[in-house]
């Protein structure tokens, strides 16, 4: 899927989800940031979009970035966004990033639980035996990663590590934010009948401003994971309102696919691209009481076929 072209603004960088513009002319340190419909899964953009998806990821950020404004600065300027993408884009100050994933952690799972099966810990952190997917830590963990690029995969480290490469104060800050933040997610989910399992956050700098500013997006169902209160149930996987379907179903024999393998995924099925869309739009209007963006119903009835 082709970033699109946009009237005052040129192409500089596709993400796996995300497309990058700056001003054709004036203020050079301004960036819009476009959320497409695309979506990953163990380290391969599908296929297959999720149409709107990229209307819940940046209403969704929005949101948030409100619910955290007195905790960390945000990046986002203004919604003054070309026509064309409307509901899914934002305009906002270009940060100098910090090269380093910010997880934080309240229960064990994904990547942390194949970590503590293999050695009691998670990024340096010892955890207490006999501990289970699903399993609530004692404490939330910072569990940081580095940033890998498209096609490569994110490897978690310790602290130390992160401290090596931009200070330990800066580490430990980035380190205090991100449970901060997480803190204050989780108990706001809580409220809202969502247990916040984890979440990664993306921190910059912004020159001649504050050192530390939330980028990127924010607990969205890609950077986040969202299980329902009253299915929770250590032991097993958790029902979940984020990408975590299509993994299930990509590593389920229904896709055929060997994630270990050299083949790319294959295209989502339609009921898999529905269910996974229901799930986006349970999460968003779980969380914020909100009704769906227009934006997002439009995407919906523009899909081919519909």
């Amino acid at each position: 899927m082709a970033a699109p072209v946009l009237d005052g603004w040129s192409h500089v960088y596709s993400g796996k989800v995300r497309d990058l513009y700056v001003p054709t002319s004036g203020d050079r340190g301004t960036v819009l940031v476009v959320a497409s419909d695309r979506i990953s899964a163990y380290d391969h953009v599908l296929p297959t979009p999720i149409p709107g998806k990229g209307v819940i990821l940046t209403a969704l950020s929005l949101w948030w970035f409100d619910q955290l404004a007195d905790l960390v600065p945000h990046h986002v300027l203004s919604l003054d966004v070309p026509d064309a993408v409307t509901g899914r884009a934002m305009v906002c100050r270009r940060l100098e990033m910090y090269p380093v994933e910010c997880v934080a952690r309240g229960y064990l799972t994904g990547s942390g639980l194949t970590e503590y099966r293999a050695g009691g810990s998670v990024c340096g952190v010892p955890l207490p035996p006999g501990l289970d997917d699903g399993s609530r830590l004692p404490e939330p963990i910072f569990t940081p990663a580095t940033k890998a690029e498209v096609g490569e995969h994110d490897e978690n480290v310790s602290l130390e590590v992160v401290a090596a490469q931009i200070g330990a104060a800066r580490a430990d800050e980035l380190r205090d934010l991100t449970l901060a933040v997480y803190a204050r997610a989780a108990g706001l989910a809580a409220e809202r009948g969502i247990v916040l399992a984890d979440t990664k956050l993306e921190f910059g700098a912004l020159p001649g401003g504050p050192d530390v500013v939330l980028g990127d997006e924010v607990l969205t169902p890609d950077s986040s994971r969202f299980w329902p209160a009253e299915h929770w149930e250590p032991g097993r996987a958790q029902p979940s309102f984020d990408k975590q379907y299509v993994r299930d179903w990509l590593t389920s024999p229904a896709s055929g696919w060997d994630r270990h393998g050299d083949a790319p995924p294959p295209e989502l099925p339609a009921d898999v691209v529905e269910r996974t869309r229901e799930r986006y739009a349970e999460a968003y209007t779980r969380l914020t009481g909100a009704p769906l963006p227009d934006a997002w119903n439009a995407a919906g009835t523009a899909r081919p076929g519909r």
